[in-house]
């Protein structure tokens, strides 16, 4: 994101919007605040739109004071601050063989973590147990207030809009479970729900000093997918379906994957893993890149998951090639390739932003 926030709107249907906008840059200033003139600039509001809602987060304990500042003329300016601990969101990732969950306060920093063994192929129900028991615990051992709710972030393919699961390859028992309602009756909160990966580049997109602009996170783990960031937002596709990064077919005599078909880029990729053979893993991953790349034409490669992060300079080294040496056939600059920050939390981090999100207008 830029430092501004975009324009505002002085609109009372368009309140909600425009304290998210206020709220955006109150958190992007951190300790040092902002005043209100300046979010008068930045957002386009008046001045007697930005007190109002300024008055109105301080009521709610979202917004605090954070000293004065010298001013160019008139007496110096009040500058206002975003009040982190005010609320907590939960991000919960469930892997096909592990849980982890995390308590994050409204500037997205880690308060707690929780991590367990799981078994994504045990009857729904009581892998719905399972993660709820998982979120139970984490909240009941730090007692965290103002718990805005749960962003859940599961393998695809999946339905954000209506939180429903597809078929997971290899996993049919969980086709159609309606997870984000399940969940949300067991535990008495909001939940979101959607792909492991499209939660990670939420949570890479949020931080306005980490701003990529258009990127393609590509996660190889236990499976291998992709989220876009395109334009500064996560693109999901009409039905979430795209990001099935792993299921593009690049040999059409390959090995059956999981999903059905031969030679996917996943079933090539986790073969290689498999026996050991990491710079093919790592060339095999850079194929289905320079794809991504010639199709979308992005700015940067973000690489994680644990088979990467187990391995991130072989990785690095080895997608980067294979971009650089797509970019030098087509004389086009070459696409920058990094291990994505924030490591093993990536995503899990990214799916409690799944609910901090649109307190921002983010998302």
């Amino acid at each position: 994101m830029s430092g501004a926030a975009g324009p505002g709107a002085n609109l009372s249907a368009l309140r909600s919007h425009n304290a998210a906008l206020v709220l955006r840059l109150l958190r992007d200033a951190g300790e040092d605040g902002v005043s209100r003139l300046e979010l008068a600039d930045r957002t386009g509001l008046t001045p007697q739109a930005v007190s109002k809602i300024t008055a109105r987060l301080r009521d709610e304990g979202l917004a605090a004071e954070a000293g004065r500042r010298a001013s160019t003329g008139g007496k110096p300016r009040t500058v206002l601050r975003l009040v982190p601990d005010a609320r907590h969101a939960i991000g919960l990732h469930v892997d096909r063989d592990e849980l982890t969950a995390v308590l994050v306060d409204l500037a997205g920093a880690p308060v707690a973590l929780r991590t367990a063994r799981f078994d994504f192929g045990a009857p729904a129900e009581s892998a719905l147990t399972a993660a709820a028991s998982e979120v139970e615990a984490l909240i009941a051992d730090t007692a965290a207030e103002g718990l805005l709710g749960v962003g859940v972030a599961a393998p695809g393919p999946l339905d954000h809009g209506s939180g429903v699961l597809h078929r997971v390859t290899g996993f049919p028992q969980w086709d159609g479970l309606p997870l984000r309602d399940a969940l949300a009756r067991r535990l008495g909160l909001p939940v979101v729900l959607d792909k492991d990966t499209n939660a990670a580049a939420l949570g890479l997109a949020a931080p306005a000093s980490d701003s990529f602009g258009s990127f393609a996170y590509l996660h190889l783990g236990t499976g291998l997918g992709a989220g876009l960031v395109l334009g500064g937002g996560v693109y999901r596709g009409a039905r979430t379906d795209a990001g099935e990064f792993g299921h593009q077919v690049v040999q059409l005599d390959g090995p059956r994957c999981g999903c059905g078909n031969y030679g996917c880029l996943e079933a090539l990729c986790l073969a290689a893993v498999a026996r050991g053979a990491q710079e093919r893993a790592a060339r095999l991953l850079g194929v289905g890149a320079a794809n991504l790349v010639r199709l979308l034409d992005i700015d940067r490669v973000l690489l994680g998951g644990r088979v990467v992060l187990a391995a991130p300079e072989s990785y690095v080294r080895g997608v980067a090639a294979v971009l650089a040496e797509d970019a030098a056939r087509t004389s086009r600059p070459t696409v920058p390739v990094d291990v994505v920050r924030g490591g093993a939390r990536a995503v899990v981090e990214g799916a409690a932003q799944l609910v901090l999100a649109p307190l921002f207008a983010l998302g």
